[in-house]
């Protein structure tokens, strides 16, 4: 079927109809206006002036009668013509007295008010417009006065036409700005569109093309392209954790069931089956474990308890943690030391000290004894930096970005039932409070910097 060479449900054919329209009924007002405007001033300059002439006459003929109307109505005629000028003194009958009209009007009454009629000329006989206005003298004479209206009435029609003019050029201007608006707004929507069109096919690397103009289309983009970056390392992120998850639990689960499997044998001694239940409830306790670091780490993600954070006094929470792990360190012969300062900031005090807790668990699994653990606090312009820093070997620099990421640790075989999900924790609780996690190769040992907005 073809499509219709205007399609009305069309969002910019809409658009651009409703611009020609918002545009022509304006131009439209301010014209009318200007025209209306106009046509009132010089009807009102034209009776202003006619008023005028008639209180002049008027005071002639107080002062000097009827012949010194008439010899002034004559000097008046004389260059009449070139004011459109129309003088019409008449007696009580009717008869011309003085003027450039031929007769008195039969319908017009002297004082009648503002009148337009049609009249005849003394000198060309011709017929012409006029507007004019009468008074009736002491001894019933009859004065007209008036203005040919000829010119005024072209100057109407010149006026007019360069109304519609204009209205058709503002029709033709709107219709084209109309249209190029609607070709700048709807290409940036096209490119909005391919690009969501190519992101739910699963092209998950395109992104919004930016124009490098700095507008708001430019600056839209901008924004969503980092909503899509957030968004592609979130499912990359979920991937692999999908995968790690089938891969890490798979072992523990299988433990699991061997250890049930020996509860149910009856050929094994009451002190084996004690060993297997003490083995199964180990491997249970490390597998709720890691379902609980999931779930805080998922919460984190998702910025729950965003509504709980409080100005938290920083050095007096890593007071408490370090004050709560000096037990654990000392039975390791390891030392942990505190450095440096800060003010309070807005955070969530409990993810706060789980975040920390994590970095000294960490630090504490792999400090040699006889070593010290370094927390230090510092301000800085980009927020709080809370780092530890151990005396460990450190780690291979092609892991060190690895570090963070859930199911990550560097114990291939997991003799000490670590999951891979602390540092992970620690990174998502860094991002919900706005900040960052790096971890770094010191010259001795493993430091890890966790960096929070203020």
């Amino acid at each position: 079927m073809r499509k219709p060479l205007i399609q009305w449900r069309n969002a910019r054919t809409r658009l651009v109809l409703a611009s020609v329209i918002l545009s022509t009924v304006m131009t439209a007002a301010v014209l009318t206006l200007v025209y209306l405007t106009a046509n009132r001033t010089i009807a009102n300059e034209t009776r202003s002036v006619v008023t005028a002439e008639l209180a002049g006459l008027a005071d002639e003929y107080e002062r000097m009668g009827t012949i010194g109307l008439i010899r002034a109505i004559e000097r008046r005629s004389e260059d009449a013509a070139a004011r459109d000028a129309l003088y019409l003194l008449a007696d009580a009958q009717g008869n011309v007295l003085a003027g450039n009209l031929l007769g008195w009007p039969k319908d017009v009454e002297p004082g009648s008010g503002w009148v337009e009629l049609d009249l005849i000329k003394t000198e060309s006989g011709e017929s012409v417009s006029i507007s004019a206005a009468s008074i009736k003298l002491p001894l019933y004479e009859r004065l007209l006065v008036g203005r040919d209206a000829s010119a005024s009435r072209k100057f109407d029609r010149v006026l007019l036409r360069s109304v519609g003019l204009s209205l058709l050029a503002a029709l033709a201007l709107s219709l084209l700005t109309g249209w190029l608006l609607t070709r700048l707004v709807f290409s940036r929507l096209a490119d909005i569109a391919r690009t969501s069109e190519d992101i739910v096919s699963g092209d998950l690397s395109r992104r919004i093309p930016l124009r490098g103009t700095g507008d708001e289309f430019d600056q839209m983009a901008t924004t969503l392209n980092g909503m899509l970056d957030q968004n592609e390392d979130l499912i990359s992120n979920l991937r692999m954790t999908t995968n790690s998850i089938a891969h890490d639990l798979r072992s523990p689960l299988s433990r699991l069931r061997q250890r049930v499997e020996q509860l149910t044998d009856v050929t094994r001694t009451d002190a084996e089956r004690d060993t297997d239940a003490a083995r199964a409830l180990a491997e249970v306790d490390h597998l709720l474990r890691v379902f609980s670091q999931l779930t805080e780490i998922s919460r984190a993600e998702a910025g729950l308890g965003r509504d709980e954070f409080e100005p938290v006094d920083v050095p007096a929470l890593v007071h408490d943690v370090v004050e709560f792990y000096e037990p654990v360190a000392a039975d390791k012969n390891v030392t942990i030391t505190i450095e440096g300062d800060a003010g309070p900031i807005p955070a969530h005090k409990t993810l706060l000290a789980q975040a920390l807790s994590n970095l000294l668990d960490n630090a504490l699994r792999y400090a040699p004894a006889e070593t010290t653990i370094t927390v230090k606090l510092a301000q800085t312009d980009a927020g709080l930096c809370l780092s530890v820093r151990d005396q460990g070997p450190g780690v291979p620099d092609a892991d060190l970005s690895r570090l963070s990421q859930p199911f990550v640790t560097l114990d291939p075989s997991r003799t000490n039932k670590n999951s891979g999900l602390g540092l992970a924790l620690v990174a998502a609780i860094a991002r919900m409070h706005g900040g960052t996690i790096e971890a770094r190769n010191r010259t001795i040992g493993l430091e890890i910097k966790l960096t929070l907005m203020n």
